[in-house]
């Protein structure tokens, strides 16, 4: 392979990730709506790249469960409803409770240190309004306790229930009316993360992702009477 032709691929590469970046920024700040169909040649010109090129991202963002083709209809974008909010809840805290009982051991200055820049850099997006920012950070926040686990399986469900959860961090924050979480909201999550009582934290974190539900719940219930009326 010539030098000309490894760089083409590397432009290429580049452009096709940073088109499923822009395309899944546009899905997970509301720019397009759950449910709607992907419109293709509005879509690619919005991102101004070529219909081959959106429909690689498109491709990619179906695997993930961001996107769904229905066969003579379309993509469209996913939904979540009340099902699938209670399955993501009850899955990603039982999760996340297993991947602090075995991390728990494992904490030093340096994985602490590191858990509190994850915060640090989202307390950065919100301040700066970024809301796209503020799911990816706080995605980032969350992978710490798995990352730090050392638990294969672990990893690998996290790394499957992520779509879901980034789409449900979104509906989140628009169920609370605001572009991402508040500042402080995970300031006992920090607190406890970093503190002596494993117990403390396991029930923190039921209660934080049980909050976190009820509140997403009634918004989508409210949304679909809204749209039935």
């Amino acid at each position: 392979m010539t030098r000309q032709a490894s760089s083409a691929e590397k432009s290429g590469d580049t452009l096709k990730d940073r088109t499923l970046e822009r395309l899944q920024k546009l899905i997970l700040t509301g720019d397009l709506e759950p449910g709607a169909k992907l419109l293709e040649t509005q879509v690619a010109t919005q991102l101004d790249v070529s219909r081959a090129t959106l429909r690689e991202a498109m491709v990619q963002l179906s695997e993930i469960g961001l996107l769904a083709y229905i066969p003579f209809r379309g993509t469209f974008l996913r939904t979540l409803d009340p099902v699938d909010l209670d399955e993501i809840y009850s899955f990603r805290t039982g999760l996340e409770k297993m991947a602090f009982q075995f991390c728990w051991d494992k904490r030093d200055l340096i994985s602490l240190a590191d858990l509190q820049m994850r915060n640090n850099r989202l307390c950065d997006c919100i301040s700066d309004n970024d809301p796209y920012g503020a799911i990816m950070a706080e995605m980032h926040l969350h992978s710490w306790c798995y990352e730090l686990s050392g638990h294969t399986l672990l990893l690998q469900s996290w790394g499957r229930l992520k779509p879901n959860l980034q789409f449900y961090f979104a509906m989140h924050q628009k169920a609370h009316g605001r572009g991402g979480p508040l500042r402080e909201s995970h300031d006992q999550y920090l607190q406890l993360a970093q503190g002596n009582s494993l117990d403390a934290m396991l029930n923190h974190l039921e209660d934080h992702m049980r909050q976190g539900l009820e509140n997403t719940m009634r918004f989508l219930k409210e949304r679909n009477v809204s749209q039935n009326a």
